[in-house]
């Protein structure tokens, strides 16, 4: 049984997806304080959060049992993806749940930056008739930049040319072509900040678009450009802006989030008249909740059960379908990693992977990760498919993984070279019929081997006599042979031999191996799973 604490408001459909779901015990309590939140989350398989909830990295590694960390929402701020990652903690979004409510928000907040009707309410309130104060500007064939264009951003953008608005984008993601089709027009950031009479901004925070919007971009606008930032707050240099609006540079601004919130009371920008501002209500809408709520139940049950990834912001999201097609591709990836580990000398510095086939028409990227983990499974105990990547870069480790056209002896390979401080190694793989993983190269020997539990590797010369020696010294000591396979470059020269054996047996055995003649070196080799 798997068990799921709700620790924020949610609404109730999401909620009795859980409750539906055979496997699965569901626990809400919301309002936990971090103290008491650390305390209970050890018993909890999965934790289901908004924005109130603050996943930390002190909470996730009380977290014993965690494997999902699921968001209603498409921020993440609030969860330490970091420490998830490293800990094997899955953290799941639901990034289009709210995709049109934070658009329609955004278009309302420059309805309302431009009509002034906030400001025009509370005149009216306060008992007042001040019709000439409130004066506006019309949306009607003004210019609107769009600084990032994804899901949301594609959502305004079609809206504002529904106003008949001339709509100007930046976004290094998205192309011409795309654009095109949303009667939008692709620029520069610094044409962007030239030529729109309003700008909103639909980029995630990160490094890159942290402060984007500050003192040197403001410089570059228009006079009286109007600002609306919807998405994250840091990305407009609050401070910076205050100073744009007093200054006269900027006439207005509309803002729905903060780099703090609840933003201090103190904070100058609240004090501006010019200024509008909402509670981060973008996703608040009844439609928007049940979506999130529901989506973030649903993929978090799918993968507490059944192991499917979707919309996850730490891992590549695996689907049922292209998991049931890439099992067995998996399962070689995973154990040809591990395989590999075992034969390579010297500190590990660079993994090239190279796909061919009919894999190339696949997301490849899990394939990677099942494959960096068998590989580091020996340097690293704690290493899963949620940190492999992760591991790898933080031990200076180069990944680089690629698809090539170009014509093998076989349907699908997978090769994998490996570069350490000793040397290059190399394993190649594939899957014969549907479900028989094999390596089929190590190093310049071509072979076919079963990749099993237990095995036994030789480099030896190629000589009569050494595999009846092997054979000879195995059975006297009732170890009983699976498979073998023999690999040689030329004859005479040297030689690969693979045993698969069943079971464990003495290092007494291993040592009588490693003696006999024409035996240049030998590997244990153990493969989980």
């Amino acid at each position: 049984m798997k068990r799921v604490l709700v620790s924020d408001n949610m609404s109730e459909l999401g909620i009795e997806v859980f409750r539906k779901a055979d496997g699965i015990e569901v626990d809400v309590k919301t309002g936990l304080s971090p103290e008491e939140l650390k305390a209970i989350i050890k018993d909890y398989h999965g934790l289901a959060v908004r924005s109130a909830t603050k996943a930390t990295k002190e909470i996730i590694e009380a977290a014993d049992n965690l494997q999902v960390i699921g968001r209603a929402g498409s921020g993440t701020d609030n969860i330490d993806k970091e420490a998830a990652t490293k800990r094997g903690i899955v953290v799941m979004n639901t990034p289009g749940g709210n995709t049109v409510t934070t658009g329609e928000h955004t278009i309302a907040m420059l309805m309302s930056l431009l009509r002034n009707i906030p400001q025009a309410n509370a005149s009216m309130k306060a008992k007042k008739w001040e019709k000439k104060k409130f004066e506006g500007t019309e949306m009607y064939q003004k210019t609107l930049g769009l600084v990032g264009m994804g899901k949301i951003g594609s959502v305004v953008a079609e809206r504002a040319r529904g106003l008949q608005m001339n709509v100007v984008v930046y976004d290094p993601f998205v192309s011409a072509v795309v654009a095109e089709r949303l009667g939008a027009e692709i620029v520069s950031l610094d044409e962007l900040f030239a030529r729109a009479d309003f700008i909103t901004v639909h980029t995630p925070k990160n490094k890159e678009t942290e402060n984007l919007i500050n003192k040197d971009a403001f410089a570059k606008m228009k006079d009286g450009v109007r600002i609306i930032n919807c998405a994250r707050g840091g990305i407009v240099n609050e401070s910076d802006l205050c100073d744009a609006i007093k200054s006269g540079k900027v006439a207005g601004a509309a803002l729905d989030v903060f780099s703090e919130e609840p933003p201090p009371a103190d904070l100058p920008l609240l004090e501006l008249d010019r200024v509008i501002c909402t509670p981060h209500l973008g996703a608040s809408t009844e439609e928007a909740q049940v979506n999130v709520a529901v989506a973030v139940a649903e993929q978090m049950v799918d993968y507490l059960l059944n192991g499917t990834i979707r919309n996850a912001v730490n891992v590549p999201s695996i689907s049922g379908e292209l998991l049931a097609e890439l099992s067995p591709y998996l399962t070689l990836a995973e154990r040809m990693g591990s395989f590999q580990s075992q034969l390579i000398t010297g500190t590990l510095e660079e993994v090239n992977i190279e796909y061919s086939g009919g894999l190339v028409d696949y997301d490849l990227k899990p394939l990677t990760i099942f494959l960096m983990k068998g590989l580091l499974k020996n340097i690293d105990e704690d290493v899963n498919f949620v940190n492999a990547l992760n591991i790898a870069h933080g031990r200076g480790i180069k990944v680089v993984d690629a698809k090539t056209n170009e014509a093998s002896e076989f349907t699908d390979l997978i090769t994998l070279k490996t570069k350490t401080t000793e040397g290059e190694f190399v394993v190649a793989g594939t899957v014969f019929g549907k479900r028989d993983p094999r390596v089929v190269r190590i190093n310049d020997f071509r072979l076919e081997s079963v990749l099993e539990q237990n095995m036994l590797l030789f480099h030896t010369h190629d000589e009569p006599g050494v595999i009846g020696n092997i054979g000879t010294t195995l059975g006297e000591n009732n170890v009983n042979i699976s498979r073998m396979q023999f690999g040689r470059k030329e004859k005479s020269g040297e030689a690969l031999v693979i045993l698969g054996v069943d079971g464990q047996y003495p290092e007494k055995v291993f040592q009588s191996l490693v003696k006999l003649p024409n035996i240049l070196s030998a590997k244990q080799i153990h493969i989980e799973g």
